[in-house]
């Protein structure tokens, strides 16, 4: 096989400036946010001593992230989608700054890192789903995919590499040092951004008399109810998140079944992502597929067969091979769901179909800890596994025979790029 049918397409960021400028905005900013992530749960324990404390500030970011998504959909398809990114900058910005501060205080309280993070996800849930519907405004239908392997690729480093910057940041330098290198990722981003031609959503003229609040989001989820490959694709999603994410049980896996200590709990966490960002680097070929949907059913019953194997296995490597083989199939899902979503989505409707994405994608995670910790209390954590992977091949047959529409799905010849929307 050539070396361009392999590796990951670079050709977006080679000919795009404009493309090129959000991405790597994009990658600053993940990275900073990795680590606030690990200094807010390391600062947390520390002043609170309890574990279940890390939990909620956890769970206290859901309410406003989902709140953030869908509302944050709906005016990104009504303004400037680049100004909007630009007042997310500055509005996450704040809450790294306000981390900073209370971290620097005498006594550093514990409600800032709440509120704080709270605020951020929210914010965050306005920022994702612009970014990525912006995507499709500056690379055009016909590297679609390629620029969604590229998106892959920033977020998996910015996953595997933040945290261990963080926790070096957090062992040498301290606590300040990592949530000012965050405020520092997005006045980056910032810069990428200002730099950026103005982006108002095609057809926002035809729109612009609809109402603004909450009509423009149930005007979205009308157009997903309407929409049978869409519904496919969040409901595909969803059911490789709630039965095929084994993580709850992770730490008792690696404690017990392989008789491991933390290290080894360490690495079943990072075993999918390792195995994400090599399947995103090896994605050349990608470009090549139209039966998109056809490839997503493909790699979710992947993923849900390599969980099964990861239960199976009683040895700590292979266990570390089928999950880094379940990441990779997972990457090669979200790549091509991704571009069924911008395809398939009006310019007009596309932020809040994207808000929706956000929605299923934060939440799905959460649900899957749910059940697989509920039925590793009733069954134990191996039984949770394989039944969880299991599940997941076979809802992903189930949809395929329900929903043809995804099976089916084609994606289009490539389109000439519409630069109508640019602001001259």
């Amino acid at each position: 096989m050539a070396r361009g049918r392999l590796l990951v397409d670079l050709a977006p960021l080679r000919r795009n400036p404009q493309f090129r400028l959000l991405w790597s905005g994009y990658l600053a900013t993940n990275l900073g946010s990795q680590l606030t992530v690990v200094a807010v749960a390391y600062q947390t324990y520390a002043l609170s001593h309890s574990s279940l404390d890390v939990g909620l500030v956890s769970l206290a970011q859901l309410g406003p992230l989902l709140l953030g998504a869908l509302g944050g959909g709906a005016i990104a398809d009504h303004v400037d989608r680049r100004l909007l990114l630009i007042c997310t900058q500055l509005l996450l910005a704040s809450t790294a700054v306000g981390l900073a501060l209370n971290s620097i205080s005498t006594r550093p309280a514990l409600w800032p890192l709440f509120v704080c993070s709270a605020a951020s996800a929210g914010f965050s849930g306005v920022d994702n789903p612009t970014r990525a519907a912006l995507v499709v405004d500056l690379v055009g239908p016909g590297e679609l995919v390629q620029a969604n392997a590229l998106w892959q690729v920033l977020f998996q480093t910015a996953q595997i590499a933040g945290p261990a910057v963080g926790g070096v940041l957090l062992a040498k330098v301290g606590l300040p040092a990592a949530y000012w290198s965050d405020t520092a990722s997005y006045l980056a981003s910032l810069a990428c951004l200002i730099v950026l031609a103005g982006r108002r959503p095609a057809g926002s003229g035809r729109t612009a008399h609809r109402p603004f609040g909450l009509s423009a989001v149930l005007d979205g989820m009308r157009y997903l109810r309407r929409t049978k490959v869409l519904q496919a694709a969040f409901l595909i999603d969803l059911d490789a998140m709630v039965f095929g994410l084994p993580r709850a049980v992770f730490p008792a896996l690696g404690l017990g079944h392989f008789h491991g200590g933390a290290e080894s709990v360490g690495l079943l966490y990072s075993a999918p992502a390792v195995g994400s960002l090599a399947g995103a680097l090896l994605t050349g070929w990608a470009a090549t597929i139209r039966r998109q949907g056809r490839a997503v059913l493909v790699a979710v019953a992947v993923w849900g067969g390599a969980v099964t194997l990861f239960g199976l296995v009683p040895w700590l490597v292979a266990a570390l091979g089928c999950l880094a083989v379940a990441g990779a199939a997972d990457v090669v899902s979200a790549i091509f769901r991704a571009t069924i979503m911008q395809l398939e989505a009006p310019p007009e409707i596309r932020g809040r179909v994207q808000a929706l994405n956000t929605a299923v994608v934060s939440g799905g995670p959460r649900l899957g800890d749910l059940e697989t910790g509920a039925v590793a209390a009733l069954a134990g954590p191996i039984a949770s596994v394989i039944s969880g992977g299991l599940a997941c091949v076979a809802g992903a047959a189930v949809l395929a025979r329900t929903m043809p529409a995804l099976g089916r799905y084609r994606a289009p010849r490539a389109a000439a790029v519409d630069d109508t929307a640019v602001e001259r």
